[in-house]
C-alpha cells in the first residue's frame, strides 16, 4: 500500500506578517519537493474541513467558538505575541485538523500504511484553551483523540521531534494513561516546558531535553536511551509523529545540529516501533522547520522514508 500524502490549498491562505517565520512558502516548497518523481507513487488528498465538534475533542466547543469568531474579514488579528489570525487562518487551522483525522481512519481502515499531513498552522503548542506558539488546534492530540472515539484504538503515542517542546500537547494528556506523549526539544527554549521532571500523572510523559549546540548523535542518544524503550514497553496501537524540522542546523529559530539522515534514521525508529505494536499505523502532522531548504529536504527524506525508500 502507497503511503499517503494530506494537504490542502486552503493552508496557503493563513498569512501571516511580514516577516513572519512560519509562513505559506513552507508548504510551497514541500510541494516542491514532493513533485519528484521517486514521489510519484504516493497516494494523495485534499484534506476535508474538520467540524467544530471534532476539533471539541481536545478543546472547550467555547474556545474553537473564540478562535472562529476571532477571525478577520480583512487584515490581520493579533492573538499574542507571535500567533496572528488572517482572514484564511480558521479555515487553515480546520484543514490541518481535517488531514491529521481524515489521515488516521485512512490508516485504520487498512486503506494505507502511513500518511504524512503537508498542512499548517502547526499544533503543537496549542494547549486546552489557550492558542500560543504559532498553533491555534492541537492537530496531533485531536487526531489522537480521534483515533480513541471514533475507532476503539485504546493506545497512541505521540512522538514530537520538534525542536520546540510540545507543551499544548503535553496539558492535554498529561492526565491519560491511554496516550504516551514523547518529546526531544532543545531546552532552555521556547516555551519553556519540557524538562525531564515533567512526566504526567500516570508516567505517559517522557521528555528528552537536548542542548544548543547538540547534533545527530545526541539527539539519536536521547531516543535509543529515553524514548523508545518506554514507547516498546507501552505498545500503542497507532503512533501519531509531530513531525517538525526546525532542529535542522540550517533553521534560525533554534541551535541544535540536526542533518536530513538524522530525520531518516528518526523515522526509521518510529516505523520499527509502529510494527512491533502498531501493525505499521503511522500518521505524521508537519509542525515547525522554517529554513525552507532545510526543510524541504529533511520532509523529502523522512517522507522517503515513511515510502520504505
Amino acid at each position: 500500500m502507497p503511503t499517503l500524502l494530506v494537504t490542502h490549498p486552503a493552508c496557503l491562505n493563513h498569512l501571516p506578517p511580514l516577516g513572519h517565520p512560519e509562513r505559506p512558502d513552507r508548504l510551497r516548497v514541500i510541494e516542491q519537493a514532493l513533485e519528484q518523481e521517486r514521489y510519484q507513487s504516493l497516494a494523495r488528498d485534499q484534506a476535508p474541513l474538520a467540524d467544530m465538534e471534532t476539533v471539541a475533542l481536545c478543546h472547550p466547543l467555547e474556545y474553537v467558538e473564540q478562535i472562529r469568531d476571532a477571525s478577520p474579514s480583512e487584515g490581520l488579528v493579533r492573538l499574542d505575541a507571535d500567533t496572528t489570525m488572517s482572514p484564511g487562518t480558521y479555515e487553515a487551522a480546520l484543514r490541518a485538523v481535517g488531514a491529521a483525522v481524515f489521515a488516521v481512519d485512512e490508516v485504520l481502515a487498512g486503506k494505507t500504511v502511513n500518511a504524512f499531513c503537508a498542512t499548517r498552522p502547526p499544533g503543537h503548542h496549542a494547549e486546552t484553551a489557550r492558542p500560543m506558539g504559532f498553533c491555534f488546534f492541537n492537530t496531533a492530540a485531536v487526531a489522537a483523540r480521534h483515533a480513541q472515539k471514533r475507532h476503539g484504538i485504546g493506545r497512541v503515542a505521540i512522538v514530537d521531534f520538534d525542536v520546540h517542546h510540545g507543551n499544548g500537547t503535553q496539558d492535554i494528556f498529561w492526565n491519560d494513561a491511554s496516550v504516551m506523549y514523547c518529546s526531544t526539544h532543545e531546552m532552555p527554549l521556547y516555551p519553556g516546558t519540557g524538562a525531564r521532571t515533567e512526566c504526567g500523572l500516570h508516567d505517559n510523559i517522557v521528555n528528552a531535553p537536548l542542548r544548543a549546540g547538540d547534533g545527530g548523535e545526541a539527539f539519536r542518544d536521547a531516543f535509543e536511551e529515553a524514548i523508545l524503550p518506554r514507547l516498546r514497553e507501552f505498545r500503542p496501537e497507532l503512533l501519531i509523529v509531530s513531525a517538525g524540522f526546525d532542529a535542522h542546523t540550517r533553521d534560525p529559530l533554534a541551535n541544535l545540529n540536526l542533518v536530513e539522515n538524522d530525520f531518516a534514521w528518526v523515522t526509521k525508529r518510529l516505523m520499527d516501533i509502529a510494527g512491533q505494536s502498531a501493525n505499521d499505523r503511522l500518521v505524521s502532522i508537519l509542525e515547525g522547520g522554517y529554513d525552507l531548504e532545510g526543510l524541504s529536504r529533511s520532509v523529502a527524506v523522512h517522507v522517503s522514508a515513511l515510502m520504505r525508500g
